[in-house]
């Protein structure tokens, strides 16, 4: 656990068995219980990124996902001009070089 507190930690726990006993096996649980904590930090302002620096669920199409993971994954595939684009400029940008 990356220098959380104890409360973030205790935290984690009872996330973490809660949704065990809601039927989720242990590794979901475990992602879930740090996903949260990690949320809640980053709303508190206690990590350096406010923002998430993922490129969002890789389920999900390209027009369910944040400007923000959109503009990461463009930033992946080394899109030009990614900055100035919008988000549908974005998902067109991304669709093309995938």
């Amino acid at each position: 656990m990356p220098s959380w507190s104890k409360k973030d930690e205790r935290m984690y726990e009872h996330v973490k068995e809660s949704e065990v006993e809601r039927g989720l096996k242990e590794d979901k649980a475990e992602e879930i219980a740090a996903r949260t904590v990690n949320k809640q930090r980053r709303e508190e302002g206690r990590t350096p990124n406010k923002t998430t620096q993922g490129t969002g669920n890789p389920t999900l199409p390209l027009d369910e996902r944040t400007k923000n993971e959109l503009y990461n994954r463009a930033r992946q595939l080394d899109i030009e001009g990614r900055s100035k684009m919008d988000k549908a400029e974005l998902v067109k940008a991304i669709r093309r070089k995938q």
